[in-house]
């Protein structure tokens, strides 16, 4: 289905959709971006990560990839918010490992890899470079990313702390970078919106999570054309 296609079946939907709701779809998509995203690397404790899903979504990252290792990741309904209903997640748990699977897969998108860790002489979020595409990889609540996952990146980035305690909460850790990064994104000269494929596309899928028995209508429309 080219661009034109998607569009006729966009709006042939949106009669299905309030004002208020195509309203919204038509503003939030204005920040929505590709240009980074998020990598959770078996995450044990479903109201960290639905915490990490929640805060991708109110600072406008698209595309959450989720590393099931060990741990598959499961939504808190109550922390997550409906947040996971406006994301695409993808999940990586085919391997023995898949941290290399969800690495290799984003470098042939064009990411550079950034680790957060506190552990590492790096950038943090007041001077990362937003040029390229970054995938930002967060680690287990107790252990911090794998050996793996510090080995096969390409930046390290951490959050300056002051006091005691050797680091923040991943979900916290991930709100503030987010909020950092894409407020820094914003300002900056860099094409981090959607393309205009890549805006129906999304537009689309919102709409198909919004309207009941979606399936059923759409095949109504390709009937008719």
């Amino acid at each position: 289905m080219d661009n034109i296609d998607k569009q006729k079946l966009y709006a042939f939907l949106s009669d299905l959709l309030t004002e208020e709701r195509k309203s919204l779809f038509d503003k939030v998509i204005k920040y929505r971006t590709r240009h980074l995203t998020v990598v959770l690397e078996n995450i044990f404790q479903p109201h960290n990560a639905s915490a990490v899903m929640r805060s991708c979504d109110l600072n406008g990252i698209q595309d959450i990839h989720v590393i099931e290792n060990n741990n598959e990741y499961t939504v808190n309904p109550e922390v997550a918010m409906g947040s996971t209903k406006w994301l695409n997640i993808y999940r990586y748990n085919e391997s023995g490992n898949n941290t290399l699977s969800a690495i290799d897969h984003l470098r042939s998108q064009g990411y550079k890899i950034i680790a957060t860790t506190p552990h590492k002489e790096s950038f943090t979020p007041f001077n990362m470079p937003l040029d390229n595409k970054c995938a930002l990889l967060f680690g287990t609540e107790l252990s911090g990313l794998s050996d793996l996952a510090i080995a096969n990146s390409d930046e390290f980035l951490r959050i300056p702390q002051f006091g005691f305690t050797e680091s923040y909460n991943i979900s916290v850790s991930a709100a503030l970078i987010l909020f950092t990064l894409t407020n820094r994104l914003h300002q900056s000269g860099a094409h981090w919106r959607l393309n205009a494929e890549e805006l129906i596309d999304t537009k689309l899928e919102w709409a198909r999570r919004t309207i009941k028995r979606s399936d059923l209508i759409e095949e109504q429309f390709l009937k008719q054309k």
